[in-house]
């Protein structure tokens, strides 16, 4: 039975709307994609809104953001919109409480710290014998990997970071921005903004998230005709900040890992040179494992996660 009679005046295209408007944050985008007017998207929408009893998505110059019922329904409507493809086709749904299963994800050092821990965490309490094995993310996404099944899932940094692959599916996770973090003894800057002549004055050390012949800050400084001193380049953020420990070094993180990692009490932060881009992290898989149950519960927990953890 449902809640509430509200729900009984939704229908699939209603749903389909939600989803479509979730993942691209544009009624005429979702109205092309579904082949519907926007009139109709609209109206979709009021029913949604009326039947859940929330706004659910909010009009920004930026697009359609979801609210935070929306973030924890979205998986959900996922589920149910799958449910109801099984149903027409048969095909039995991925179910992990029945055999060990390991997904084999290629991803960069964000994701172990900021999403892997919680994902295993949640396996571990439901008590499913699930397994994840990550492999270092490399200058291009590994495309032939992800047809052959080798890997299931890759995890990457947008965009335009790596070479595109129109046959892959996409999905963005997360946005996040860079800040800049030193040693609270070392000389801090004048202003609670790094000017880009500052910036380019002090010595950095950058750590390498990815193997690549360029990253967001060199590449952004390069556009700007400027370029900075790297005194080290360390394979993890940890080891990074044990670097900049004691000296006038800098470092320049993901505001999410920074505020993970740093400690108050040894670091300070402040922001980076106006213009400076954020990123996204994205996850892609291979077209024929887009209506694979098992691939298709994983990406589901990984979404699930950064909902959870207000990362959407």
């Amino acid at each position: 039975m449902l809640n509430s009679n509200l729900l009984r005046k939704l229908d699939m295209q209603d749903l389909m709307v939600f989803v479509a408007v979730y993942e691209q944050s544009s009624v005429t985008g979702v109205s092309e994609t579904l082949c519907v007017s926007q009139s109709t998207v609209s109206y979709c929408l009021k029913k949604l809104r009326t039947g859940f009893e929330d706004e659910l998505f909010i009009n920004t110059r930026t697009g359609m953001r979801p609210t935070y019922k929306a973030t924890t329904m979205y998986s959900h409507v996922l589920k149910v919109l799958e449910s109801i493809n099984l149903c027409h086709s048969g095909v039995q749904a991925f179910d992990p409480t029945r055999q060990a299963v390991t997904f084999n994800v290629c991803a960069p050092e964000y994701f172990e710290l900021l999403i892997l821990p919680r994902l295993l965490k949640g396996f571990d309490f439901a008590d499913l014998p699930v397994s994840v094995n990550v492999h270092k993310l490399e200058t291009d996404i590994p495309a032939d990997e992800l047809r052959d099944g080798s890997l299931d899932l890759v995890i990457c940094f947008g965009p335009n970071f790596h070479h595109n692959h129109p046959d892959l599916k996409s999905q963005m996770l997360l946005e996040d921005d860079l800040v800049c973090v030193f040693d609270k003894r070392a000389t801090p800057p004048l202003e609670p903004r790094f000017s880009l002549q500052s910036f380019v004055e002090r010595r950095h050390v950058y750590p390498t998230p990815w193997t690549s012949t360029t990253n967001m800050v060199d590449g952004w400084l390069a556009r700007q005709a400027h370029r900075r001193q790297i005194v080290a380049r360390s394979n993890s953020y940890s080891a990074a900040l044990k670097m900049i420990t004691g000296t006038d070094f800098i470092l320049t993180l993901p505001r999410r890992i920074q505020a993970l990692l740093t400690n108050d009490a040894v670091f300070s932060h402040c922001e980076a040179p106006n213009g400076l881009p954020g990123f996204t992290l994205d996850m892609q898989w291979s077209a024929h494992t887009d209506q694979d149950s098992a691939n298709t519960w994983f990406r589901e927990q990984v979404v699930k996660v950064c909902a959870q953890q207000g990362l959407l």
